[in-house]
């Protein structure tokens, strides 16, 4: 069983934008760690092939919009097979053939990538610690009425965690400054306000994120990183459910 601490992952994704936001929201989270990035699988292929030992990933996100068939899919999962860990492959869309084949070639599972987002490291963990194939609720909404197969039969990783309280300008304000690194004062150009306003959105937001989580977090974590923690986490599932 992988650690959910310090999961080395790897990522693959065609798409430059994607692959950058979705490194900076796994370097962000202290339970994962990048070790490889490419945009086509041939180069993740022979990173991972020359990639020493303590390196090798525990998890691999495989970006799959490239393959035109569940064929092609297969072929390279195949490939990846023994140096690839953990094999979640995402997509910008439900696409059932590519959803089969990614299950039937040993992958832990399929995620839309607008499912995930800013909690793409809690459903990592999630998939780590899941005996199912997993999925999220866009290929629910696309496929659900399916009684059988791949689809029927896996866990649905829950979505962002919402906070009744948190008003758009302040999930805004909180976007900005925490995930996104922003200094106050670029922030407040950003959204057309004053530093003061930023500074206290940033505060309310961090207030109403710890009244709605009780979670307990290490001792060395800063302010900003809890919040982070806490702004990018996924909805408590509740046992049995």
């Amino acid at each position: 069983m992988v650690s959910t601490y310090n999961i080395k992952v790897a990522l693959m994704d065609s798409d430059f934008y994607a692959l950058q936001a979705i490194y900076s929201y796994l370097a962000w989270d202290r339970r994962t760690r990048i070790v490889s990035m490419a945009m086509i699988p041939q180069n993740l292929e022979k990173k991972l092939g020359e990639a020493a030992p303590g390196e090798q990933p525990d998890v691999t996100l495989f970006e799959v919009d490239w393959a035109c068939d569940g064929d092609e899919l297969r072929a390279a999962l195949e490939r990846l097979k023994g140096k690839a860990g953990v094999i979640l492959c995402t997509s910008s869309r439900a696409n059932y053939p590519l959803i089969v084949a990614a299950y039937e070639a040993g992958a832990k599972g399929y995620l839309v990538k607008r499912d995930t987002q800013l909690g793409i490291a809690g459903a990592i963990v999630i998939a780590i610690e899941q005996d199912k194939f997993v999925i999220t609720p866009a290929v629910v909404q696309r496929f659900g009425d399916q009684t059988t197969g791949v689809v029927a039969n896996a866990y649905v990783i829950p979505g962002i965690r919402t906070y009744p309280e948190l008003t758009d300008r302040i999930a805004q304000a909180l976007r900005l400054c925490v995930v996104e690194g922003m200094s106050a004062e670029l922030a407040a150009d950003e959204m057309g306000v004053s530093v003061h306003t930023i500074r206290s959105y940033v505060r309310e937001g961090y207030r109403i994120l710890e009244a709605h989580d009780d979670t307990e977090y290490p001792t060395d974590m800063s302010p900003q990183e809890r919040a982070f923690m806490r702004f990018t986490a996924l909805q408590i599932v509740q046992k049995g459910e």
